[in-house]
C-alpha cells in the first residue's frame, strides 16, 4: 500500500488545464509552471517558516497597541474625543448594538489573533519538526481562518469615516491607527510567507516515517 502513496506524491495536476504531470524538482525561490498552458503549478519560497514566525510574532506584538491605543482623535466645538478599537466595541454595546459589537469583535480581534497564533504555531512546529496527526487537522482548519480575517474591511471603514468628517472637525491620528496599519500588513504577509505546499510536503514526509 505504501508504493501507490509514494507515487502519488510525485504527481501534480495543473489547476487550469487539468494536465497530470510528474512533479518537477525545483529549488527554493523557483516556480514550477505547466508546460501546456504555462499556469503556475507551485512554488517553493525561501525560508518560509522563518519568515512566517517573524511576521506572525511581529503581528502578535502589534495586536495589543492596535486595539488598546486611540485610533483617531476628533476635536470640534471646543471638545476632544479619542477612541480605540476596544472603545468602539464598548460604545456599540452601551448603545444596544450588540450584534454589530459582536461582529466587530469577532472579525477584528478574535479571528485575527487566532489566525496569527495559528500561523506562528504551524511555522514553529514544522521548523522544529514537531509534526503530529493533530497538526494536520489544525492546518486544515487554518485555511478557514485565512479567509475570515477582516482587518482590511475595518480599515476601509475607518478611512471612509475619516474622509466624511475631515471637513467637519479637526482630526488627529493616534498610535492605535498606526499599529493597526502595521498589524494589517503583518496579517497579509503571513498569508504570503506561509508556504502551504512546503508545509504539506513536510507533513507527508513526517507522517509517512
Amino acid at each position: 500500500m505504501a508504493k501507490p502513496a509514494a507515487s502519488l506524491n510525485n504527481i501534480v495536476v495543473c489547476r487550469r488545464c487539468d494536465a497530470v504531470l510528474s512533479k518537477p524538482k525545483i529549488e527554493p525561490g523557483q516556480k514550477a509552471t505547466c508546460p501546456g498552458c504555462s499556469a503556475l503549478l507551485y512554488e517553493l519560497k525561501k525560508n518560509p517558516m522563518e519568515r512566517t514566525m517573524a511576521v506572525s510574532l511581529a503581528g502578535l506584538l502589534l495586536f495589543f497597541p492596535a486595539i488598546l491605543l486611540p485610533m483617531i482623535g476628533v476635536s470640534a466645538a471646543g471638545t476632544h474625543n479619542e477612541a480605540s478599537l476596544i472603545d468602539c466595541i464598548i460604545i456599540l454595546l452601551n448603545t444596544d448594538y450588540h450584534i454589530v459589537a459582536f461582529i466587530v469583535f469577532l472579525f477584528t480581534i478574535a479571528i485575527p489573533i487566532v489566525h496569527l497564533l495559528a500561523a506562528f504555531y504551524i511555522a514553529v512546529a514544522v521548523h522544529f519538526n514537531k509534526i503530529s496527526q493533530s497538526l494536520l487537522v489544525f492546518f486544515r482548519s487554518y485555511h478557514v481562518l485565512d479567509s475570515w480575517t477582516m482587518l482590511h474591511v475595518f480599515f476601509l471603514g475607518v478611512v471612509v469615516s475619516i474622509y466624511k468628517i475631515v471637513d467637519l472637525a479637526e482630526l488627529t491620528v493616534g498610535g492605535g491607527l498606526m499599529s493597526f496599519v502595521l498589524l494589517l500588513i503583518c496579517s497579509t504577509l503571513v498569508s504570503v510567507t506561509l508556504d502551504h505546499h512546503y508545509v504539506w510536503e513536510k507533513m507527508e514526509q513526517a507522517l509517512e516515517d
